[in-house]
């Protein structure tokens, strides 16, 4: 299977992009806020972006090298590219928009994508999704050997998000090419990507399987992106503890170790919301404050108390009778208290 492979550096306004990365048959995330250099790396193995220093390779073939002076034309580099607005051509037909990627496989990816019955149709008349299909047709139709996904889904309405995610994984899974995508999502990048890069003001800071980001993030940043609630204080040793002071005065216990200026993380499915304490001594923490919000998604409800979001059953938060402005605490294990420094 071939490699995609890519030392890069990529001076941007405020910083310069610093990227080293390779990619199998599989399908590699970035995530990060916006402005990072995402879209940059995409648009750089594209031919898009010429970057300043580096090199970047599919199996054998180089098609960019600054000391080799080879800098590959985007047509020559087999890359099939998928802009985050599509870019389909608005006055050309699905079918043409298609033919513009290769015309040899046309009617195969057509059907391969449920839209022959949309051949004739311009892109004004399709919806979100269709254009989302259209678009990875024309990619596909280039016969690429690297496919590039820029925020594949943000384009799309929250009701059609959910089946064209599940619908692109499968697709993604079947390629068997080395893919691409930035998003700054992590519930897309978690469903779509087999690892997840988290990159940062340029650099890339963790890259792990979407698992691995949840059960060990090396970052406060990297804890918050995966949804954990992260909260700052200052550490000291307290016997077999980690003792921490947080900022808003209330006190935390931890298994893990840490000194000074410390994040502690925990995520909402690790809290559990009562009336009123329950006890356990150091190694259940509780921080109490009124209910600020409830969310109800699906069967769980989201409960904001003070800085920390918990998710419970809606049974419980019936049974509790959880309402807005209601006292109630938020409790949650020592062992599941992560404590990371604060650089």
């Amino acid at each position: 299977m071939e490699e995609l492979r890519l030392d890069i550096t990529v001076p941007l306004r405020a910083f310069s992009l610093e990227l080293t990365l390779a990619v199998g048959g599989e399908s590699v995330a970035l995530v990060g806020p916006s402005g990072a250099g995402k879209s940059t790396v995409l648009r750089s193995i594209a031919g898009l972006v010429t970057p300043a220093r580096g090199t970047i390779s599919l199996g054998d073939r180089v098609v960019f090298s600054k000391t080799a002076g080879i800098d590959l034309s985007p047509e020559e580099r087999e890359v099939g590219l998928v802009f985050q607005d599509y870019a389909l051509f608005p006055h050309l037909s699905v079918r043409a928009n298609v033919e513009y990627g290769g015309k040899a496989r046309v009617d195969d990816l057509l059907r391969r994508f449920r839209i022959e019955h949309l051949a004739r149709a311009k892109p004004a008349q399709l919806s979100g999704g269709e254009r989302q299909r259209v678009a990875l047709a024309r990619a596909l139709a280039r016969e690429p050997r690297v496919l590039l996904l820029d925020e594949p889904l943000a384009a799309l309405d929250a009701s059609t998000k959910a089946a064209v995610r599940g619908e692109l994984r499968e697709l993604l899974r079947d390629l068997g090419i080395p893919t691409l995508l930035v998003t700054h999502d992590f519930e897309d990048a978690a469903v779509l990507a087999s690892q997840v890069g988290v990159i940062v003001d340029g650099r890339l800071v963790q890259l792990a399987s979407p698992a691995e980001l949840v059960a060990a993030p090396t970052s406060p940043f990297v804890a918050s992106l995966t949804g954990a609630n992260v909260l700052e204080g200052n550490a000291r040793s307290h016997g077999d503890l980690t003792e921490i002071v947080l900022d808003d005065g209330s006190t935390a216990h931890s298994t893990w170790a840490g000194s000074g200026r410390v994040a502690i993380v925990v995520y909402p499915w690790e809290i559990s919301v009562s009336r009123e304490p329950s006890g356990g001594g150091a190694a259940l923490n509780h921080i109490a404050g009124p209910v600020l919000s409830l969310v109800e998604i699906g069967n769980r409800t989201r409960v904001r108390i003070g800085a920390l979001t918990a998710e419970v059953t809606r049974e419980s938060a019936a049974r509790l009778a959880l309402a807005e402005g209601a006292h109630a605490v938020a409790s949650f294990k020592a062992t599941a208290t992560r404590v990371l420094p604060l650089s």
